[in-house]
């Protein structure tokens, strides 16, 4: 980090606080504060919706995830824009209708107190977590990198996104989104641009792909029917869309956004303009971390991206073992980088050359063989140590090779999108919280402000939660799964009561409530028993199906218990 990085990284960041306090101070109250007075266009709920989901875990995970495993990771979006379609022709409307300040806030009027407190409580819980780890993510990564101290980071980010979350609530999180997305965008073009620059000097867009596609990484769309894969065509289209539709459609983080809308129409079209632009976005995150694995085909690369194994393996008797490893790798790297020039070569001669394509893959196999190995010491080393380092490799690569100046760009991108995401994640709680548990259950009357007030409380509450969570929290495989599997452990249940409360008119409050609390435990069962205890990679079921199977369930459990227990108690009452 030069002088000129930091300039560039407190600027960005000033700004975007200082901005976002100044444009909405002065809320009047729990209206303006919670739904931003109906007054957000269009253009700026979509670049809200698609800020919130932005969080700095997607710009450090995804591609450390395609430089690792490819392409695949895309088919996880592929059913987000027909979900934003079924948001657009059922819950909006819906929601507009009963003029609701959350989506909780719906299932009292559907059900009763009980099925709405239930939602909200498990919105809570899963919503609280992933606000916590939206700033854990990038504090880690960075404190692991630059040296810095990751409580201070954790607190120093959760302190700037409470400022003006408490000051001007979803106002002040919408303006700064579209600053955030600015930023952040900008950030990614040009780093794209620059790794690109840094290829070989003959060698073209194309031949990268084709390198990259020779190793398996241009590998986009899988027809697997297995249900082990966690990422296929089937998989990304069902599950994905059931995690999409209820995210979208029911976390309050992201019905804020578009509740704010100024008419049913202008929160229609930000959806859809969310459901036109995620799945090319996150498209070109993933291209950009097979272009860092490109790269890397010619320049020096790490046996581990995670600076924190190389210290503590020095430190350990396993440091001649893993010396011998990187000597091997130092090796390896001379080989491929010469192999990679020949095929490059023979590609501006028109020429796919199968042997020297065969010796590459080869190269990239034995490459990969010595990191797995390098795990394996890391983790006699120390158990406890993270070994996986898919969320170190791009923030390497920036720390690197960057130039001056854009390393604090790239920062503030990263710290951009981390306060992004929470501020919606805060927003989203402290409105939960303060709407659907705390004034549904005071008996006496209280002023507007009074309430104004309390929602400011909470989302500063929250926002030491969140900052608490952040301190404690461990580093998972990969941050950007973790918090996928965090949500489809809650997602499909509370999907489930909005599409029986929404489709199926003749299913009333008691079957949907214990459809819904049965449904939750055997999702947590399912999730130990064929998820949690294996080891990464050998899960018996895919984490997307999670969300599927919980809302199937809600659906037919609480249509059978409606038919048959509670339809006769009804009778008989």
């Amino acid at each position: 980090m030069q002088l000129f990085d930091w300039i560039v990284l407190i600027i960005t960041l000033l700004f975007i606080v200082i901005y976002g306090v100044w444009k909405t101070k002065g809320s009047k109250n729990v209206e303006d504060f919670i739904l931003g007075s109906n007054e957000t266009p269009w253009h700026m709920v979509g670049l809200s919706v698609m800020a919130t989901q932005a969080s700095a875990i997607t710009f450090l995970s995804t591609p450390g995830q395609a430089y690792h495993d490819g392409m695949g990771f895309v088919q996880f979006y592929f059913g987000l824009p027909i979900a934003m379609i079924v948001i657009c022709l059922t819950f909006i409307p819906i929601y507009h209708k009963y003029k609701v300040f959350t989506a909780y806030e719906y299932l009292e009027k559907r059900f009763d107190v009980k099925t709405r407190s239930l939602a909200a409580i498990l919105f809570l819980f899963q919503r609280g977590l992933g606000t916590g780890l939206t700033i854990y993510a990038p504090a880690i990564i960075l404190s692991a990198l630059l040296g810095w101290n990751l409580t201070y980071m954790n607190i120093v980010i959760g302190i700037l996104v409470i400022f003006y979350t408490v000051s001007g609530g979803t106002k002040a999180v919408n303006v700064t989104q579209k600053q955030q997305m600015f930023v952040i965008m900008s950030g990614m073009f040009i780093t794209f641009f620059l790794i690109l620059h840094f290829l070989p000097n003959d060698m073209t867009f194309s031949n990268a792909l084709h390198i990259a596609g020779a190793n398996g990484k241009m590998n986009i769309v899988d027809f697997s029917t297995d249900p082990e894969e966690k990422y296929t065509f089937w998989s990304g289209i069902t599950g994905g869309f059931f995690l999409a539709l209820a995210y979208f459609g029911t976390d309050q983080s992201q019905v804020g956004r578009y509740l704010s809308g100024k008419s049913v129409r202008e929160s229609q079209m930000g959806l859809i303009m969310n459901g036109l632009l995620k799945v090319p976005m996150q498209f070109f995150i993933l291209l950009t971390g097979v272009m860092v694995f490109v790269f890397f085909q010619f320049n020096p690369v790490p046996l581990n991206f995670n600076p924190n194994n190389k210290t503590m393996i020095e430190k350990s008797k396993y440091k001649n073992e893993y010396h011998d490893l990187e000597k091997q790798l130092e090796t390896l790297s001379e080989d491929k980088k010469v192999i990679n020039l020949l095929y490059i070569d023979q590609l501006n001669q028109d020429y796919d050359n199968p042997i020297l394509r065969k010796e590459m893959v080869a190269l990239s196999t034995k490459e990969k063989d010595l990191r797995d190995r390098a795990k394996e010491i890391i983790h006699k080393a120390d158990s406890g140590n993270e070994t996986n380092d898919k969320d170190y490799v791009f923030f390497h690569f920036i720390l690197h090779y960057l130039p001056k100046g854009l390393i604090g760009l790239l920062l503030a991108v990263i710290i951009s999108a981390a306060m992004s995401s929470t501020a919606s994640g805060l927003n989203a709680l402290a409105s939960t919280t303060a709407i659907d548990i705390y004034k549904r259950n005071v008996k006496e009357d209280k002023t507007e402000t009074h309430y104004l007030n309390a929602t400011k409380f909470f989302t500063f509450f929250w926002g030491v939660v969140a900052i608490l969570f952040a301190c404690v929290g461990t580093l998972f495989e990969n941050l950007i799964q973790l918090v996928n599997i965090v949500g489809s452990v809650f997602y499909g249940t509370v999907l489930g009561i909005f599409l029986v409360g929404f489709y199926i008119k003749f299913v009333k409050a008691k079957a949907i409530f214990y459809g819904a609390f049965i449904t939750q435990l055997t999702i947590f069962i399912i999730y130990y028993f064929a998820i949690f205890i294996y080891p990464s990679g050998e899960e018996k079921l895919g984490y997307l199906w999670l969300n599927f199977i919980g809302a199937m369930m809600v659906i037919v459990l609480s249509t059978l218990l409606q038919s048959t227990i509670f339809k006769k108690t009804e009778n008989i009452a």
